[in-house]
């Protein structure tokens, strides 16, 4: 996947096909690293149902981060489909991305464990906000280099790429307030980060109605048309 200078000085452009392909499984990975931090004790034989339902931060904390890491796979869909080629500079920002998102598994349990815990709480709170917000923020990143660098298709208007930014970076705002919020009220800024994140996966319909042109290389050839961002 490296782009390596070409002649004339000028760096190679990739198709993002791999890209994309990377980026799915890792997605897909870190998503399934969730349910695996969700146990009950092994004595809990005895009371089962109250040992289930003392999970409960456990189920919060994985319904939040699946979420997001859901809201985020759709985003980054949206983005591999406009693109036509990726640079060097915009596959490491990738890889960035996805460092990100892969560590979203241990906040996840840090959030888990500490529920409940006074100080603790607060503190595994703010971790899990800080790395919710370098997902979107890295996010954002990564969709801005590719309109700024002319990664994405030429037949894009305008209007769409306004509309594309404002849905891929919606709201480091709301993540930094939520982060504040959870120094005192830990339990409502893990539901504030929910809401940002269901959302994020609201489908937005495009204003052509959902149907482009076939793309350059960063579009198959033979795939439908998607009709929702």
């Amino acid at each position: 996947m490296t782009a390596d200078p070409g002649e004339g000085g000028e760096r190679r452009r990739l198709s993002p096909r791999r890209l994309e392909a990377f980026s799915d499984g890792v997605f897909a990975i870190a998503i399934t690293l969730l349910v695996l931090e969700i146990s009950v004790p092994e004595d809990a034989g005895d009371d089962l149902l109250h040992a289930f339902l003392a999970q409960w931060p456990s189920y919060l904390a994985y319904v939040v981060s699946f979420a997001t890491i859901g809201a985020t796979w759709l985003s980054h869909s949206t983005i591999t489909e406009y693109l036509d080629e990726v640079d060097a500079v915009f596959v490491r920002l990738n890889l960035l991305l996805l460092l990100v998102v892969s560590f979203l598994p241990f906040p996840t349990k840090l959030l888990a464990s500490y529920i409940g815990e006074s100080g603790p709480e607060r503190v595994a709170a703010t971790i899990y906000g800080l790395t919710l917000l370098a997902v979107g923020t890295m996010l954002a990143v990564v969709w801005i280099y590719a309109v700024n660098h002319k990664l994405v298709a030429d037949d894009m208007s305008e209007y769409e790429a306004r509309v594309l930014t404002r849905r891929l970076t919606p709201g480091g705002g709301g993540y930094v307030v939520l982060v504040v919020v959870g120094l005192f009220a830990p339990i409502a800024a893990v539901f504030g980060y929910l809401v940002i994140a269901f959302g994020l996966m609201v489908p937005v319909r495009r204003p052509d109605g959902g149907r482009r042109p076939a793309r350059g290389r960063g579009r198959r050839r033979g795939d439908a048309p998607a009709g929702d961002a």
